[in-house]
């Protein structure tokens, strides 16, 4: 007869946690490759990021050119929170970069995440 204990349940629940994780990575779209319009607005994104980046850190910039490149990245930003993205590879990718994003706390505006829900009602 098994004794049922904490150590045993605590392995069975371990079991079926990396089972279903194992199972999980099973249906991610490797081999699929995200749409060019999508793999666009993120380089668009990522390129606009950067160059913020770079003139926040210019020395000798004007406070107007922070603004512009930061309207600039926040646009990007929204156009990407906006793609409705309707394949695996397309849901995957959005969702993986979106959350590169968050980690950064970037995706903090209350049209980034009107975007992201709008983008999920997109119907065919």
């Amino acid at each position: 007869m098994s004794k049922v204990n904490r150590r045993n349940l605590l392995l069975s629940s371990a079991g079926a946690i990396i089972a279903s994780t194992v199972v999980g990575e099973e249906k991610r779209p490797r081999q699929q490759v995200p749409s060019r319009e999508l793999q666009a607005l993120i380089e668009t994104h990522t390129a606009t990021y950067a160059a913020f980046g770079r003139a926040i850190h210019a020395t000798g910039g004007k406070g107007s050119d922070h603004a512009e490149a930061s309207r600039t990245e926040e646009r990007a930003l929204v156009a990407l929170c906006c793609y409705p993205a309707v394949s695996d590879a397309d849901r995957w990718a959005k969702a993986k970069y979106l959350l590169k994003i968050e980690r950064r706390g970037e995706l903090d505006l209350k049209e980034h995440m009107q975007a992201v829900l709008r983008s999920t009602m997109w119907r065919a």
